[in-house]
């Protein structure tokens, strides 16, 4: 009879949650706690394999919660910009499939794909992560090009701190070959017995925000949470605590206090995920 009882109120908690889904959230909120038992300001587990993909010069997969993303790098070699002769390239690709999550369709990249993509873009000019000119192989002649295609395998929401995580883990993997230019023939050539790591300047780490009822901040939203809020945020911060992105597409607004709350959290978090990081990195290392 027990057991029957607590069942009965499992269904009914869930059909709840299925016809007033933003309501069942509003009672757990009210109690400074989410229906995942997280708090308010608490993130989802988070783990990031690095060197996942033995094909590609540099690849990181990174978890938060049930959102999944694999990062790989490919190098290739290209002319440099006319109007950049000493720069090379780094080309941010972030592919949204059906089979990460329903919303999702086959076909050209949707909406959200090409705002990540851009985001990834601008999170990596604005931050400065690799300098272009480190790229340059021969001014004018011969300069790498860093493909960094990003791939969400399961999408539970927060995908930009997901991508961001994914792009700076695989950067750190990534090793280039020595690469020289024949005086005599004009042709590159490439040593792959040394190769060196990327000389990564800055760390950037995004912190998502989603807003409900114009007033309440939740960090790192699922996708649910995303679909109910009222507005989302999210702010990427570099490890001497300098703003490098702030992405907020339209919804509700924030007053100064809110925003310097935010990014305050953001600072804390940036600790957490390079802490992360340089842990992985240093396990797989050889010693």
């Amino acid at each position: 009879m027990l057991r029957f009882i607590i069942y009965l109120r499992y269904i009914c908690n869930m059909c709840f949650r299925t016809v007033e889904p933003l309501e069942y959230y509003r009672r757990f909120l009210k109690e400074n706690c989410r229906p995942d038992g997280r708090e308010l300001g608490e993130f989802r587990t988070t783990t990031v394999n690095i060197g996942s993909i033995s094909t590609a010069e540099g690849s990181a997969l990174v978890k938060l919660g049930n959102t999944t993303v694999i990062c790989g790098v490919k190098a290739e070699f290209a002319a440099p910009p006319t109007d950049a002769p000493d720069k090379g390239y780094v080309v941010p690709n972030v592919d949204l499939p059906p089979l990460c999550s329903s919303r999702f369709r086959s076909g050209p990249p949707g909406e959200e794909a090409q705002v990540a993509s851009q985001f990834i873009a601008d999170v990596i000019e604005n931050s400065q992560i690799i300098q272009k000119e480190d790229l340059c192989i021969s001014p004018g002649k011969l300069a790498w090009v860093l493909y960094c295609d990003l791939i969400c395998l399961d999408y539970d929401g927060n995908i930009l701190d997901a991508c961001t995580f994914a792009l700076l883990a695989a950067l750190k993997n990534v090793q280039l070959p020595e690469v020289t230019i024949n005086e005599e023939t004009a042709l590159a050539e490439v040593n792959l017995k040394k190769k060196s790591y990327l000389n990564i300047r800055t760390h950037p780490v995004a912190t998502s925000f989603a807003v409900f009822d114009d007033t309440l901040l939740i960090v790192d939203p699922t996708g649910e949470e995303e679909h109910l809020a009222t507005g989302t945020l999210t702010i990427v911060m570099d490890e001497e605590g300098k703003l490098c992105c702030l992405h907020k597409p339209g919804g509700s607004g924030l007053t100064g206090a809110k925003l310097q709350d935010c990014m305050s959290r953001a600072v804390t978090r940036h600790k957490e995920v390079k802490k992360l990081m340089d842990e992985v990195i240093k396990s797989i290392k050889p010693k």
